[in-house]
């Protein structure tokens, strides 16, 4: 089952269940998925691919934005970007533990003979297609900067 059929089946789980905040969340992935679907040049159907960016993307989103009103003491906003985020969290892979993601990284390392810092790119393009949805960007970044130095 794809995601937009899996997120339509759990609107209607919400819905039966009258869980304001799960179908809120559920519904803002609906919509990303449907904008995904016909902006133009775009297929029928997202690929895998493409649903793991939007779900990766949305819940950095949420991330983000929990962090800001962490700051400025929104403890309502803030408990609403993170019931989302967690909603999310629920159809992305499960996120590499940091000792994974430095072995997946010393894999990747390796595999591409990087050497050096100046080997960052190589390594980040393919760490960052291998690791998608699995790890953030900026913890795979880190760790690779570390490893090569």
């Amino acid at each position: 089952m794809g995601l937009k059929a899996s997120v339509e089946s759990e609107i209607k789980n919400a819905m039966l269940a009258r869980d304001k905040d799960r179908l809120r969340a559920l519904r803002a992935i609906k919509s990303l998925i449907l904008l995904e679907e016909t902006k133009e040049g775009a297929g029928a159907e997202l690929s895998k691919e493409d649903e793991m960016k939007l779900l990766t993307k949305a819940a950095k989103q949420r991330k983000d934005s929990a962090d800001i009103y962490k700051q400025q003491n929104r403890e309502d906003l803030y408990a609403v970007e993170m019931a989302e985020l967690e909603i999310i969290g629920e159809f992305l892979p499960k996120q590499l533990t940091e000792e994974e993601l430095v072995a997946e990284l010393k894999a990747i390392i390796s595999e591409s003979g990087a050497s050096g810092a100046k080997d960052m790119g190589k390594v980040m393009g393919l760490a960052s297609k291998a690791l998608a949805g699995k790890a953030d960007g900026k913890a795979i970044s880190m760790k690779v900067k570390e490893l090569l130095s």
